[in-house]
């Protein structure tokens, strides 16, 4: 008996397997180094990172298939790759203060961020259900640890047992969704799946329906579309600061490039029977996520039903179907993850230790005592609410008109509604940074170079966005044209 090996495209494998190495090395260097010389980790992550980029970069306009066809590298995935790396070079350096003043261990909290980077990389890459499910499980494994990672605190506990117990039926939704698919298709190959629905005959077996529901379902709870989002501000408001801001731009990031992959590509001759349950999931995600923020005095709490509501937004350009649609989605994300981390860089530079739950009074004054770290969480909410001359206006001009032209006017009307009623918590944070006196016992804030670099990186990137949005759009079209072929 022969044993045949299986050929490797090692070039398309190069930015899975650098990662993966990257992470391994961490691990490997934590067992030697002292506790003086671990800052050498975060140096050795950010360097992995970078040169995966590199390669990513230097393979636009290039389509590759690998480990048997299931992991498909082409501009699309590699847009989302590099947002991705992105995300995890500024959660590592926004981590820098909250790993030494809560006592992080750098080796595992550096690895885990990257194993999660790595399972959104498949899953945006993912050309077969199996390879998604795959990727979903190597992102959520690590998420759950990190969730936890304060252990000292109850509320850290509770993040991550509550994020655990609600991402394992997400998945087994997900899971039987595959299954169900598999059963009427014969494959779990996306292209495959596709080919047999576009036969008419294929939409009168129930077992297709029954699977795309359960897709549905498992992809919305990582999106926190509504009624699938009760865990994501209980999670986001018990995990570390930094790991929640991690987790706000990078998981959405992700479900959404695996729901363009299945139901942009898969499930495209369905697209008729899944739009109505969509127009009403992403209708009830921006109403109740609006609202709910409303109330919150927690601003980790305002900001994840904030998260709720954006993914709302995005479900709308994903109902338009149509190739601006989808840039809009993606240029939106950029968007989002630059706005959200710069936030979050805030809230971290401004909190003390065993603080995880700052309130907004704790930003009361804050245009006197450092106007340049008020004038950037100014510019951060700005965006948030969608107004101009910022990236988030620009990501939601995008996405209405995106909507307006599939014919879908009075949805974007109920949109543009459920943002006006974002703008009063958004600018509420504004109003008590500059019209409040400061208070007693306020926290100074704390800076490592690390934060200042964030900081500038996201408001630059947030108002270049509104300003010059022409070549990060022009990107998002030609990668969304590569996937649609």
């Amino acid at each position: 008996m022969s044993l045949s090996i299986p050929q490797l495209d090692w070039g398309g494998a190069a930015p899975f397997l650098v990662l993966t190495l990257t992470a391994l090395g961490i691990l490997l260097f934590d067992l030697f180094l002292s506790v003086r010389h671990k800052v050498w980790l975060m140096h050795l992550g950010l360097t992995g990172v970078l040169l995966t980029m590199a390669l990513l970069v230097s393979g636009f306009g290039d389509q590759k298939r690998v480990v048997g066809e299931m992991l498909i590298l082409d501009d699309f995935s590699r847009f989302f790759h590099l947002l991705f790396l992105l995300i995890a070079a500024l959660t590592f350096l926004v981590s820098v203060k909250d790993v030494e003043q809560e006592r992080i261990h750098r080796g595992e909290y550096y690895a885990l961020v990257l194993f999660a980077t790595l399972g959104m990389m498949v899953m945006a890459s993912a050309a077969d259900l199996i390879m998604l499910f795959l990727g979903l499980e190597a992102l959520s494994i690590p998420l759950y640890i990190l969730s936890g990672f304060l252990r000292g605190q109850l509320t850290s506990n509770e993040s991550a047992l509550k994020y655990l117990l609600l991402g394992a039926f997400a998945s087994a939704f997900l899971l039987y969704g595959i299954a169900f698919l598999y059963g009427s298709a014969g494959s779990t190959r996306l292209d495959r799946i596709a080919a047999h629905l576009s036969h008419g005959a294929a939409w009168e077996n129930p077992l297709v329906f029954f699977g795309i529901g359960l897709l549905l379902v498992g992809l919305a709870f990582k999106i926190g579309a509504v009624p699938f989002h009760m865990w994501l501000p209980d999670v986001y408001e018990g995990a570390p600061t930094s790991v929640t801001a991690f987790m706000i731009a990078g998981t959405k990031a992700a479900a959404f490039a695996a729901l363009l992959r299945v139901f942009g590509t898969a499930l495209t001759p369905l697209h008729a029977e899944w739009v109505a349950p969509l127009w009403i999931l992403a209708l009830l995600t921006m109403g109740v996520g609006n609202v709910a923020a409303l109330t919150q005095q927690s601003i980790k709490r305002m900001l994840a039903y904030s998260s709720i509501a954006h993914a709302g937004y995005l479900l709308v350009a994903f109902l338009a179907g149509s190739s601006r649609g989808f840039s809009s989605i993606l240029f939106y994300l950029v968007v989002y993850a630059f706005m959200n981390l710069g936030a979050f860089a805030v809230i971290i530079a401004l909190a003390r230790q065993g603080e995880e739950r700052p309130t907004l009074s704790a930003y009361a004054g804050l245009g006197f005592r450092h106007p340049v770290l008020a004038f950037s969480m100014a510019v951060f909410m700005f965006s948030l609410a969608g107004l101009p001359p910022t990236g988030g206006f620009m990501g939601k001009f995008y996405i209405f008109s995106a909507a307006v032209e599939a014919n879908y006017v009075g949805l974007v009307v109920l949109a543009v509604l459920c943002s006006l009623i974002s703008v009063f918590f958004y600018l509420r944070v504004v109003v008590v940074m500059y019209m409040e006196e400061p208070r007693e016992g306020q926290p100074n804030p704390v800076f490592s170079p690390a934060i200042l670099i964030t900081l500038f990186l996201a408001t630059t990137a947030t108002l270049q966005l509104g300003l010059l949005p022409a070549g990060m759009w022009d990107l998002a079209v030609r990668s969304v044209r590569s996937f649609l072929g």
